[in-house]
């Protein structure tokens, strides 16, 4: 299976800021994945803010072209930035690689 099929499942999309809070608010999301820019309005540094908010533990990916290094400044902890261009294996490892952080070991 390809990554691109993995991630059409159940994945909501926004095209800017106000929309990734509106789906934020209204959506039951596993992982976020997020550009960091989105146009006028909120930035992706913005939206993940909100969505750890609302879901502490929520996987937060970054991409960007130009921003990677104010990353460490502006990113939310325990996510991941990746500089674009990237295969789209790499953003199903991250994802994947968060996922498994988060859950609990097992006793």
């Amino acid at each position: 299976m390809e990554a691109e099929t993995i991630l059409q499942d159940g994945v909501l999309t926004a095209n800017d800021g106000p929309s990734a809070f509106v789906e934020i608010e209204n959506g039951e999301i596993s992982a976020l994945v997020t550009d960091i820019n989105l146009g006028s309005g909120p930035s992706g540094w913005d939206v993940a803010r909100r969505a750890r908010e609302a879901r502490p533990d929520l996987p937060v990916v970054y991409v960007s072209g130009q921003h990677s290094a104010e990353w460490t400044v502006h990113g939310v902890p325990n996510s991941i930035m990746i500089s674009k261009p990237y295969v789209p294996a790499l953003l199903v490892t991250a994802i994947a690689t968060l996922l498994n952080a988060a859950v609990p070991a097992a006793n």
